[in-house]
C-alpha cells in the first residue's frame, strides 16, 4: 500500500478532515481541519474530493518516506519543503517515488500547513468521520512510526499550483449580532469594533485569545447567564472581559455572554494568526453576512479552475532529460499549409 511514513514529526500534528457533524446532542463538536480552505485548496490540486482526510501540522511538520509511489499537495501556512534535497514549492501538488523522503520545516507564517495525499489519508473513521479530536478523545495525535496510508488514486496529474488567499497574519473579521449581544451595552460594541486586538498565547484548536490594551468588554448581567449551546465563531468574553473566538473543536456549551459570532469564510484567519498577529472585528448586517459567504462557498467551487501549472527552474531540474524538451519539429520540405485532406 502506498503512503507515507513518518520518521520526525511536530507535536501538534494530527490527521484531519471536514469533521463529524450531528453529533452537537452528544457533546461533540464536528471538529475537523482548522483551516478548512487548505483543505479545500489541496483537493483542488490533486483533483480530488474535498472532503477526504489530509495531516494538519501546526507550526513544524516532519520529515515522511514514501512506501510507494503517491502524489502529494502541500497548502495552509507555508513551510520549508524539500524533497530528496530539492525544494518544493508550496501550495502545490507534486510527485514522490517509493523511498523518497520528504522534510517539511517551521511555518514560516501562519500556524497550520497541511499534507494532502493522493485519494486522501485513509486511516480507520470513527463516528463517520478520520478527523482526530483531541478534545473528545478520539484518535491521537501523530507520531513517529506511523503509516499514514494513501486511499484510492485514480488520477496521475501532479505539477499545479494555486494562488492561497492571505490569511496568515491576521486583519479583518467581520462578525454579526447573536442571541446575547444586546447584553452588552452599544458603547461597549461600539469600542469592541474599534479596537486593534493581537493573537494571545492561549490559543489551539479550540479557541484563540484576544488581547488588547485598556479595559475589557463586559456584558450586563453576565454572571447570570445559563449555559447554553455555542458554535465555532461564537465570541465568548470570559470574566477579565477578554474576548475568545472558538475554533472547530470547541466545547459544545457554555456560559460566557458571546458578544458576537465570526463568519465562517472569516475563521481561517484566526487559526491561522501567529503570535502578536493584528485582527480586527467588523460589525456586519446579516444579510450582507449571507451574501459574503455565499460568495466565499462560490470562490470554493472555483478552485480546481483556478489552478495552473507550476513553472519549475530547468537549473534546477535534476530529471531535466527526463522531460520532452522538444516539440512541434516540421520537415523544412514540408508545405507549412498543406492539411493533409485530399480533394
Amino acid at each position: 500500500m502506498s503512503g507515507l511514513k513518518i520518521l520526525r514529526i511536530g507535536p501538534a500534528a494530527s490527521v484531519q478532515d471536514m469533521g463529524r457533524p450531528g453529533l452537537l446532542g452528544q457533546g461533540v463538536s464536528q471538529g475537523g481541519a482548522a483551516d478548512p480552505l487548505a483543505l479545500a485548496e489541496g483537493a483542488a490540486l490533486l483533483r480530488q474530493d474535498s472532503g477526504l482526510a489530509a495531516l494538519e501540522m501546526g507550526g513544524m511538520g516532519g520529515e515522511f518516506e514514501a512506501t510507494g509511489p503517491l502524489r502529494i499537495a502541500l497548502t495552509g501556512a507555508p513551510m520549508t519543503a524539500v524533497l530528496e534535497g530539492e525544494p518544493l514549492a508550496w501550495n502545490a501538488s507534486h510527485r514522490m517515488e517509493a523511498g523518497q523522503r520528504l522534510s517539511i520545516g517551521a511555518a514560516r507564517r501562519g500556524v497550520y500547513g497541511y499534507l494532502h495525499l493522493g485519494g486522501g489519508i485513509a486511516t480507520e473513521p470513527l463516528l463517520g468521520s478520520r478527523a482526530v479530536h483531541l478534545m473528545a478523545g478520539l484518535g491521537r495525535a501523530a507520531e513517529a512510526g506511523d503509516l499514514l496510508p494513501a486511499g484510492s488514486d485514480r488520477n496521475n496529474e501532479t505539477g499545479l499550483v494555486l494562488a492561497a488567499e492571505d490569511r496568515f497574519q491576521g486583519g479583518e473579521l467581520r462578525i454579526v449580532e447573536s442571541f446575547q449581544s444586546g447584553l452588552f451595552p452599544e458603547p461597549v460594541r461600539a469600542r469592541f469594533a474599534a479596537t486593534v486586538f493581537r493573537r494571545g498565547s492561549r490559543a489551539n484548536r479550540m479557541g484563540v485569545e484576544m488581547v488588547s490594551d485598556g479595559e475589557g468588554f463586559a456584558a450586563d448581567g453576565q454572571l447570570n447567564i445559563l449555559s447554553e449551546v455555542i458554535l465555532p465563531g461564537d465570541v465568548q468574553m470570559t470574566g477579565d472581559g477578554k474576548p475568545f473566538v472558538l475554533l472547530r473543536e470547541c466545547q459544545t456549551t457554555g456560559g460566557y455572554p458571546r458578544i458576537g459570532t465570526v463568519l465562517p469564510c472569516d475563521l481561517p484567519k484566526v487559526a491561522q494568526a501567529q503570535d502578536g498577529a493584528a485582527l480586527r472585528f467588523c460589525w456586519t448586517g446579516l444579510e450582507q453576512a449571507l451574501e459574503i459567504q455565499a460568495r466565499f462557498e462560490t470562490v470554493l467551487k472555483g478552485l480546481p479552475a483556478a489552478c495552473r501549472p507550476l513553472v519549475r527552474d530547468p537549473a534546477a531540474l535534476r530529471d531535466l532529460l527526463s522531460y520532452q524538451l522538444i516539440s512541434g519539429a516540421v520537415s523544412a520540405e514540408a508545405d507549412p499549409f498543406a492539411t493533409g485532406e485530399t480533394a
